[in-house]
């Protein structure tokens, strides 16, 4: 099991006031019952005289019973709105334009009903007197409000912190984010809140802890990464270094230039700041992944065309340096230096601590998943491959891990009784060059899901491709290219990057975040709202009928 330290850790903080708690229940029901009265307290009966009383004991009157009023509980709140919404953030200004009509972005604010009012005192406002009633509106439960906000994507809402799942987006508020690598380290440090007593304060239905951020964990994820040809000119012959794929930033698309050797328009871009934005995301994460396409042996050559690769082991260290705990090496490339590269590629990876699964000496190693330690939960990824059939190992050959249902199921077996609890499952399959999954893709991937993964996240296509729930979980079928030379098409140049939020085994949020290739070779952000909305669009477009958020 890899066990790395993580470049992000915050202690757990748990401030209940059980102590005031138990002082006002006892002080409420008037315990202790007996003892002496107070100073200075009257007797508790006239003297009684006569011979009626005689052997009678006269009752006390009640001393005064204090009454303490349990203390509250500060009850984080989050701003939320629909999952395929570009936007990142809100504020009290946008509140309140939305509740006066005049929001850009939103038709009405939706509260949770047993909250609104506490939720309105948070965003330090009122209900507004006359305000159109269907800019306020009040739903019966949290699932209700998730639903109305999956059916408008017009809606704002505000709902408690544990209420928050991976179907809605999490909105940032004041500058800081409860959700992703960039939350804040505790609720203390979180703005938005409502107060509610002790004796009526819950969590989840189930009793769990409310969501936490001290306690939760990231798991980023990229799509191919390519260390020959074209990234491998820019990092070695142009000079740019090991480092250079991680350093990207945020760019924009300043127009197009028609057309490329094989016909596509091709964008033309502009870095716009945020330098090592990348990095950071990498670096922050408990668990960052990606998929390694190609081998990485000793007796390495360097292409400048083609599509069999082997990479320089020394590039393997800006993966290091970037953060990187995993890489699947269950790919059509594995062994395109060989058995003996794909064998010179896992020891190289090893000494550079990254872990992997998906190809091994034979085929038992193959399907060995690799075991990861995140948020005290021990992670299991399988990696495996549908395209080179020539490549799979077998009893005696190294290759790469086949999937099929079969052993999808007998492998996520295996992984759980290994001590996973939570199994990713990294295939690489599909159609080069189109989003949409065809059907015996779709079965397969949701054979992983049946077998008991949590997760899918594939690759291959070299374009982002959809996004499917089933049973609750989700599939990406592609993120396409991370760190790759395919500079001839907008959608080659694009993918999406994973920054994936848990609550112990919960997926909590999730988010997609456009990217675009510079240089061949360097990843960098684009806004979603911009000119992302492009590689958003066709991933959203790729998911109709699999996608109900």
């Amino acid at each position: 099991m890899i066990d790395r330290p993580r470049r992000r850790r915050a202690p757990y903080v748990a401030a209940l006031g059980l102590v005031g708690l138990v002082a006002g229940i006892l002080l409420a029901t008037g315990w202790p019952a007996s003892g002496p009265p107070p100073s200075g307290a009257p007797s508790s009966s006239p003297a009684a005289t006569g011979p009626a009383a005689e052997g009678t004991i006269a009752p006390p009157t009640k001393a005064p019973v204090a009454v303490s009023i349990p203390p509250a509980v500060r009850v984080a709140v989050v701003p939320v709105t629909h999952f395929r919404a570009p936007w990142s953030a809100t504020s009290r200004d946008e509140v309140l334009a939305v509740l006066d009509g005049t929001s850009e972005r939103y038709s009405a604010l939706e509260l949770v009903a047993g909250d609104a009012d506490e939720i309105l005192r948070a965003l330090e406002t009122t209900r507004p007197p006359t305000a159109d009633p269907a800019r306020l509106i009040e739903a019966p439960d949290a699932a209700t409000l998730r639903a109305d906000l999956a059916a408008d994507r017009t809606r704002l809402a505000v709902i408690r912190a544990n209420e928050v799942e991976a179907g809605v987006r999490a909105l940032a508020w004041d500058g800081a984010s409860l959700f992703g690598v960039d939350r804040v380290a505790s609720l203390g440090e979180w703005p938005l809140a409502i107060l509610e007593s002790a004796l009526h304060a819950s969590g989840r239905p189930s009793g769990e802890p409310a969501y936490d951020p001290a306690a939760a964990w990231t798991l980023v994820a990229g799509g191919d990464i390519l260390l020959d040809r074209g990234v491998a000119k820019t990092v070695k012959v142009d000079g740019r270094g090991v480092d250079f794929p991680f350093d990207g930033g945020s760019a924009e698309i300043t127009g197009h230039s028609c057309c490329s050797a094989f016909g596509w328009p091709v964008p033309k871009t502009a870095r716009t700041g945020d330098e090592g934005a990348v990095r950071a995301l990498f670096e922050g994460a408990d668990l960052a992944i990606a998929n390694f396409e190609n081998p990485a042996p000793v007796e390495f050559r360097f292409h400048t065309r083609g599509t069999v690769f082997s990479a320089d082991p020394a590039l393997i260290e800006g993966l290091a340096n970037a953060g990187l705990d995993y890489v699947s090496l269950g790919n059509n490339h594995i062994r395109d230096a060989g058995a003996q590269g794909l064998l010179d590629t896992i020891e190289h990876l090893d000494a550079w601590g990254i872990a992997h699964s998906g190809a091994g000496a034979n085929v038992s190693a193959a399907r060995r998943p690799a075991l990861l330690e995140a948020g005290g939960l021990t992670v299991a990824i399988l990696g495996y491959d549908t395209i080179a059939k020539s490549y799979w190992a077998t009893a005696d050959r190294a290759g790469s891990a086949q999937l099929t249902a079969t052993v999808v199921r007998e492998d996520v077996a295996a992984a759980r009784a290994a001590g996973a609890e939570l199994v990713i499952v990294f295939p690489h399959w599909g159609t080069e060059y189109r989003a949409t999954p065809f059907a015996a893709q779709q079965a397969l991937a949701r054979a992983c899901v049946d077998a008991g993964a949590d997760l899918v996240i594939g690759n291959h296509a070299h374009w982002a491709g959809a996004l499917e729930i089933h049973h609750g979980r989700p599939i990406w079928y592609a993120l396409g290219n991370f760190v790759f030379d395919q500079s001839w098409s907008e959608p080659t140049m694009e993918g999406i990057t994973l920054e994936l939020t848990f609550d112990g085994t919960r997926l909590a949020q999730v988010v997609m975040r456009p990217h675009i290739i510079l240089d061949k070779a360097q990843p960098n952000f684009l806004d979603p709202a911009a000119d992302g909305a492009v590689v958003m669009g066709q991933v959203f477009a790729a998911s109709k009928g699999l996608l109900d958020w």
